[in-house]
């Protein structure tokens, strides 16, 4: 990647994003944290001479904060990076003062010591994103649907019965086993639908074990399978992967997996290992 002339660094929050230049003569700015405040965004950037041919903008991971500046920046032809926080903070052990203008500034510092490592974000594909959303909004239904049956089953264990309560429970379940029904179709219908996802799809769902949510998941983080399936690093990616932990004689620990990344896919694993 060619180094860029300027570094920006932005802070975001749900209704603002304060902007700063590295080593730029300019105080950082608080914008909105909407199609205005995008505008008045490439506005002061021109003026300070920052462009899309000379510039990378970097921002942490907040989530959905990010998404509508993200793609915004890309359509102007911007290299925009998305961090993650703790690596930033780590960069700066020593600073104790936190505000959102020192929060830019140290982001756009980052950007400029740590260019080379950047994670140059790119839009997904339409159906991994609305895919991630599906399964996510299953997850929710899920557990609720686990914590109606948990409530249930403690009413029922009550000498006092209570019929309303009870009813008001198994409507409750029923209603959210149908609405996950209707995601479970819809991923489908999705899936099969779509030219390339489709086929590759099958291809995995093939394997014994492999089922629909599996193979979803395993969408979602291969990015619709288009980034390389490396073995070991995606099992370092979901948490599976043992690491060794050895030192001289006094340190001797059995090698274990320290269960980072998705807890969803390594469970799902485990089921269709079983």
């Amino acid at each position: 990647m060619q180094i860029p002339k300027h570094f920006v660094g932005i802070d975001i929050a749900s209704a603002s994003f304060t902007v700063a230049i590295h080593q730029a003569r300019v105080k950082p700015v608080t914008l909105s944290n909407s199609s205005e405040g995008f505008e008045e965004l490439l506005r002061r950037l021109k003026t300070s001479g920052v462009n899309s041919s000379n510039a990378i903008i970097c921002m942490e991971a907040t989530g959905v904060y990010t998404e509508h500046l993200c793609y915004f920046l890309h359509s102007k032809g911007f290299r925009v990076a998305v961090e993650a926080p703790q690596k930033v903070r780590r960069a700066f052990v020593n600073d104790i003062y936190k505000n959102d203008s020192i929060d830019s500034l140290r982001i756009a510092e980052y950007a400029y010591r740590f260019h080379d490592q950047l994670p140059l974000w790119t839009p997904s594909q339409e159906i991994v994103e609305q895919v991630k959303t599906l399964l996510s909004t299953r997850e929710q239904l899920t557990g609720h649907l686990v914590a109606n049956q948990n409530a249930l089953k403690a009413i029922e264990r009550k000498h006092v019965k209570t019929p309303l309560a009870e009813k008001v429970y198994l409507s409750s379940m029923e209603h959210i086993k149908e609405q996950i029904k209707l995601i479970d179709k819809e991923l489908k219908n999705l899936i099969s639908n779509h030219p390339t996802i489709g086929q590759a799809t099958a291809l995995l769902t093939s394997i014994p074990g492999v089922g629909t949510l599996l193979a979803c998941n395993m969408l979602v983080v291969t990015h619709g399978f288009t980034r390389p399936l490396k073995a070991r690093q995606l099992a370092s990616h979901i948490g599976i992967c043992p690491f060794e932990r050895q030192s001289g004689t006094s340190v001797h620990r059995r090698p274990r997996s320290r269960r980072y990344g998705p807890e969803r896919l390594r469970k799902l694993l485990y089921l269709a290992a079983l």
